[in-house]
């Protein structure tokens, strides 16, 4: 019961996180803006989910350890919860040294003074969170693999 509670619950943390960086992807592209909409939406978007994002991304990779500790009799499930949560701690790589450097330079932008280099910043933050939100993606996938794929002598 408590290994079919953690797959519950790793699924649903690996959703909200994948779906959260999915959805900025798709619906945040910020290569035509103009640079005081840019300042005005990243400030706002690393201000609101900053603190979501690091917590769910460490929840992710805990819990997903954890479940494959669970279930390390079945060397398959074991070995795709591993990558799993390989795949959600080089989320944390990412952001730590990619996207969290540019974020604390951008927060001191204002929309009326920013570096003349700002979209080369914008691009390069943007080219680290397509490579998060793949990352957690794959996360995703392999969480939601193991959880529905049940080889022989799983359990």
């Amino acid at each position: 019961m408590a290994t079919a509670f953690i797959r519950f619950v790793n699924i649903l943390i690996a959703a909200l996180l994948a779906g959260t960086s999915f959805g900025i992807w798709l619906g945040l592209n910020p290569l035509n803006y103009s640079a005081p909409t840019y300042i005005e939406q990243q400030q706002n978007l690393v201000l609101s989910l900053n603190i979501l994002m690091v917590t769910l991304v460490f929840i992710a990779t805990l819990v997903t350890s954890i479940s494959a500790y669970l279930q390390r009799k079945n060397k398959v499930i074991f070995f795709i919860l591993l990558l799993a949560a390989v795949s959600f701690a080089a989320c944390i790589v990412i952001s730590r040294f990619g996207n969290l450097p540019i974020q604390n330079e951008m927060l001191t932008w204002t929309v009326t003074s920013f570096p003349e280099n700002w979209t080369e910043l914008r691009d390069k933050w943007w080219s680290f969170h397509i490579a998060r939100t793949i990352a957690e993606l794959i996360g995703l996938v392999l969480v939601t693999l193991a959880a529905v794929v049940r080889p022989a002598g799983g359990t």
